[in-house]
């Protein structure tokens, strides 16, 4: 079996080649945070507007705001990407290319795209303007590069899981193969539990689409453990799925040798004094790292590369970085996967909310304050909380009045009855959440009447006497500003103008966005020119170059051709024809059972079903079961599911599956559609299809057989894809138990064992029967598959029942009914309820009460419903 992670090259290879010094994008929700980005040393900044954005919950900017906003940031060296991170519905095709048209107009420097069919359309309209993919790509590996660039992707985010050895054997294998593209890594910030781009949480529990920016933040949320049926006993770690947030800040050296291009901070929704904060301890440590990085390679490309910014702040705002990062915002601080799996560090699950520094324990409680032995400094005007190990209850916490230090005890004071003591308890955790003064600093650096981050522009001088004196202004990108003297130079009759006084005159740049790195003094023989004269085309240049910079980038736009941009190039009606809309015609409708389990898979077997969807744990099995249907009577066929996600170096899942001997596969990522090309393939729900345009890519690129539709469409929303697309592309879930939470993050491993990962974690997976319980009593089952990534589904199976003749009279023929962990008799009692439903002999609202009644967790109307 070959290696898991193949063997590194030596970092003279070719394939570590890291030429260009990464670049540092910062998170903007708002103006304030932008300005804080900019003068605390970001390269670029993100940003979402008014539509079309995954943190709807945020103030955003709009369309209106971009002209100035581009001018402002292009003036200072920055670049600016807009998020147009989400699944966008067919019936919004033609809103979504009037506001990329403007985006594009606008000079935006790129979009980051999650949906395929959004990139398509950007391609239409635009032949040249960037696309980033999105982390909600799901991007994991080197196929999903691959992927990417051929949607014209030119730069790629990936999936927050993705470690850096993976990120070094990605940049080996894509360079070796002709397909590398830029990546993009998450450095800093809040760490999504699930697979962004897969997680459906809060679309199964209240219709709130994460893949539409209205995450509920439902792993935030505490849950219990509940294994084998019988309560867990966890203490205080009741936030099971809450990870802690991810910096990267100790990790610098490896991002950098592992070829990261760009250094991303999650925070579009944090205040500007995050922004301000971890910007510039990013700026630092990158910085810092970098010129170490070039100090010892011997490659002068990348040495003569390493050109940046500086601040006028001699020093950071406070001298320890890791307490402006805890300050700002911290749930508790991990490297995430940055350095692999550990089970034991990504969630401590004793909150689930901003808590800042950890202080110490109460050892005693006094009037108005207690004593406690400090572990990190506190002054008076602080705020603090005390951590009962109850986060969803009312806490107290305020600002103190004074701190005196008793030996290794200090007295926290707090104002007369500002506190509930009763509430208190010796034993408490004390946690420090607002420092106020370093907050002003940090305000202090973005407040600012000139700028606080300057970009390096290089000057050259060229004259002598008798002739015009001209400067040059070259800035970092190459933009060149010229302006000659009215007045020719004269010969010197004393002092000479020399590279002294040139640069002293040059170098005062005062308010400007830019200061000196270096001077070309190109004067010919001995020079005299008036101080005065120099600093006016100083001036001059720098207003020149200041409105070069601000220059809207121009790309080219494809003008509009009546609604050809939006429209499939497949007639939707080609398939709905062949259908009579007026009748429901069982005999032209077929169910295909999705099975979990070889019980389920038996009971199957007995019924007169001519296709079975196969997903097991452990893929080893799948050989086993392919032959017992194969050996059933009735010329079966058996397809697989295969796990969700795919991570480079996973080849043996793939061996795994390629010798089963299935009849054909279900596509659920972006390995399964390179490395499962040669079998038949049907696209899962996990490839997020949303809209036509997307359908009609994945369909004639990959040549799929049929699509599942994305689990974030209501009925409407199907609706608007069946009128634009052919129905029979698609085969529809009508039933089943919707898989919420899809992670790294295993619980198993995490709360079950004292492993890190599954070397050492026991296999609890394989012994148990594990729930989580959520605030309302449910009981979510939790399952782990072959890459130990855990699927937590709702404990209620939903029913599209009530819409299945609006899907037969859209000519959808093709119907999945999932199963999880219903007994044999349940299957087919389930299967037959449905066949009677399409046979027109049961009502969708009969059969759901009916399922309602047999089913002791209740089956809900689930995601069809209208919102």
């Amino acid at each position: 079996m070959p290696k898991l992670i193949p063997k590194r090259l030596s970092s003279h290879e070719e394939n570590t080649r890291q030429v260009a010094k990464p670049e540092l994008l910062s998170p903007a929700g708002n103006w304030d945070c932008a300005r804080a980005a900019v003068e605390n040393g970001a390269d670029a900044i993100f940003f979402g507007l008014e539509r079309f954005n995954a943190r709807m919950r945020g103030k955003n900017f709009t369309v209106a705001d971009l002209p100035e906003l581009m001018a402002y940031l292009h003036s200072r060296g920055v670049k600016g990407y807009v998020t147009f991170n989400i699944l966008v519905f067919s019936d919004e095709m033609a809103d979504a290319e009037d506001f990329l048209r403007s985006i594009i107009a606008a000079g935006v420097d790129a979009a980051i795209v999650q949906d395929v069919g959004v990139c398509r359309l950007i391609r239409r309209i635009s032949p040249d303007f960037p696309i980033h993919a999105s982390t909600q790509m799901s991007v994991t590996s080197e196929a999903g590069i691959e992927f990417a660039r051929e949607l014209g992707s030119s730069v790629v985010v990936l999936a927050r899981e993705t470690s850096l050895k993976e990120v070094g054997t990605i940049r080996e294998k894509t360079i070796a193969a002709g397909t590398e593209v830029p990546i993009e890594l998450f450095v800093h910030g809040a760490l999504c539990v699930a697979y962004s781009g897969q997680c459906l949480t809060s679309e199964s529990l209240g219709g709130r689409s994460a893949n539409r920016g209205e995450c509920a933040q439902a792993c935030r949320l505490p849950y219990e453990l509940y294994s084998d049926g019988k309560q867990v006993d966890l203490g205080d770690r009741r936030y099971l799925l809450s990870p802690q947030d991810l910096s990267g800040l100790d990790a610098m050296p490896e991002i950098i040798k592992n070829g990261v291009a760009t250094l991303k901070i999650e925070g579009r929704l944090k205040a500007p004094e995050y922004v301000a904060a971890v910007t510039q301890v990013y700026r630092k440590a990158l910085d810092d790292a970098w010129n170490e990085y070039v100090g010892a390679t011997s490659d002068a490309t990348a040495q003569s590369s390493s050109v940046g910014g500086t601040s006028s702040t001699s020093s950071a705002t406070h001298p320890d970085p890791k307490y402006q990062l805890e300050m700002t915002f911290s749930r508790g601080l991990s490297d995430g996967w940055l350095n692999g799996i550990d089970n034991q560090k990504l969630v401590h699950a004793r909150f689930g909310k901003k808590r800042g520094l950890r202080l110490g324990i109460v050892k005693s409680i006094e009037k108005d304050g207690v004593l406690l032995e400090l572990e990190a400094p506190l002054k008076a005007g602080d705020g603090v909380v005390f951590d009962r190990g109850r986060p969803d209850e009312q806490e107290e916490g305020g600002r103190i009045t004074s701190v005196d230090t008793r030996g290794r005890d200090s007295f926290v004071r707090f104002l007369n009855d500002s506190i509930n003591w009763k509430r208190v308890n010796v034993g408490d955790t004390l946690f420090k959440t607002s420092d106020p003064a370093l907050d002003k600093a940090l305000r202090q650096s973005y407040e600012v009447e000139q700028p606080n981050y300057t970009r390096p522009i290089t000057a050259t001088v060229h004259g002598e006497p008798g002739k015009l004196l001209t400067l040059e202004l070259r800035d970092e990108v190459g933009r060149v500003a010229r302006s000659e003297s009215r007045e020719p130079l004269q010969e010197a009759a004393k002092r000479a103008l020399d590279d002294e006084t040139l640069t002293k005159q040059l170098s005062r740049l005062g308010a400007t966005p830019f200061h000196l790195a270096s001077l070309d003094n190109r004067l010919v023989g001995d020079c005299h020119f008036p101080v005065s004269q120099i600093n006016q085309l100083r001036r001059d240049a720098v207003d020149t170059l200041t409105a070069l910079r601000r220059e809207p980038l121009r790309w080219t736009l494809n003008h509009p051709r009546s609604s050809s941009s939006t429209s499939s190039s497949s007639s939707a009606s080609t398939s709905s024809s062949a259908y009579p809309s007026s009748t429901l015609d069982s005999k032209a409708s077929t169910i295909i059972p999705y099975l979990r389990s070889f019980e389920q898979l038996e009971a199957a077997l007995t019924l007169p079903y001519r296709e079975l969807y196969l997903e097991l744990e452990n893929p080893k099995h799948y050989k086993k079961a392919v032959e017992l249907v194969h050996a059933a009577p009735g010329d079966k066929k058996i397809w697989v599911a295969p796990p969700r996600m795919f991570k480079t170096g996973e080849n043996w899942v793939v061996k795994q599956l390629t010798e089963c001997g299935a009849d054909g596969f279900l596509a659920r990522n972006h390995e399964h559609l390179k490395s499962l090309s040669k079998f038949p393939l049907r696209g899962d729900f996990s490839l997020n299809v949303a809209n036509h345009l997307t359908a009609e890519y994945l369909m004639e690129r990959y040549q799929l057989q049929r699509l599942t539709a994305s689990y974030d469409l209501n009925a409407t929303q199907l609706a608007a894809l069946l009128e634009n697309a052919p129905a029979n592309w698609f085969e529809i879930t009508l039933h089943q138990h919707m898989p919420m939470f899809h992670m790294e993050h295993c619980v198993f491993c995490a709360f079950l064992s004292d492993g890190k990962d599954f070397r050492d974690c026991g296999r609890p997976c394989d012994k148990h029967s594990v729930s989580i319980k959520d605030r309302t009593g449910m009981l979510h089952p939790l399952k782990a598959d072959a890459g130990c990534r855990n699927t937590v589904f709702n404990a209620k199976a939903q029913t599209g029942a009530e819409f299945a003749q609006d899907l037969l009279n859209f000519g959808v023929r093709h119907f999945r009914v999932e199963f999880l962990n219903e007994s044999p008799e349940e299957v087919r009692d389930t299967l037959d309820r449905y066949e009677r439903l399409l046979a027109g002999k049961l009502s969708g609202q009969s059969l759901w009460r009916e399922l309602k009644l047999i089913n002791q967790l209740g089956v809900t109307r689930g995601t069809l419903r209208e919102k």
